[in-house]
This record gives structure tokens, C-alpha cells and sequence, in this order.
């Protein structure tokens, strides 16, 4: 874990110290892009190859989606309460 958050700081102050060059971000931002696609793909791979998860796929889709739209459903109701919370328009006494 140590080496995660160490990791994540170190890019954190390197980001910060390259965010002026506009081509080096460019560069940085396609190699990011792609990587992730690999990442992916790779991932797509390995849970291809693993005969339990792909036995178990329909039921995992069925958890995922009800997963997700809890999340989702949980998060939208969250964000209108705060919302409601901390940017109503006060009402003034002129206008009780």
C-alpha cells in the first residue's frame, strides 16, 4: 500500500512540474490512453481464460447491473440532496 501512495505523490509532484509543457502532456496523455486500452485488453484476457468466472458470467452481469444502479441511484439522490442543501436560493423577509 505504501508503495501505491508513493507512487501516486511521486506522479502527483512530477504532473505538477511538467504541466507547462503542453507537448510533453500531449504525448503523456495519448500514452495514458493507450495504456489503459492494453490494460484492458489484458484484463479481457485473463477473465476469458478463467473457466468459473466465464460459467458464472450471466449471474455476475446480474450483480454487477444491480450494483451499478445502486450506485448510480444512490449517488443522484445524494448529489440533489446536497444540492438542495447547500444551493437553494435563501428566500429574503421581502419576499415572505
Amino acid at each position: 500500500m505504501a508503495e501505491i501512495l508513493i507512487l501516486m505523490f511521486g506522479g502527483m509532484i512530477i504532473g505538477h512540474v511538467i504541466s507547462s509543457r503542453k507537448k510533453l502532456v500531449n504525448v503523456l496523455e495519448k500514452l495514458i490512453m493507450w495504456s489503459i486500452f492494453l490494460l484492458l485488453f489484458l484484463l479481457g484476457i485473463a477473465i476469458g481464460r478463467n473457466p468459473e468466472i466465464m460459467q458464472a458470467l450471466g449471474t455476475l452481469g446480474l450483480t454487477a447491473m444491480i450494483l451499478s444502479l445502486g450506485g448510480i441511484g444512490g449517488s443522484v439522490i445524494m448529489a440533489y440532496v446536497l444540492w438542495r442543501i447547500f444551493f437553494r436560493e435563501k428566500k429574503s423577509s421581502h419576499e415572505e
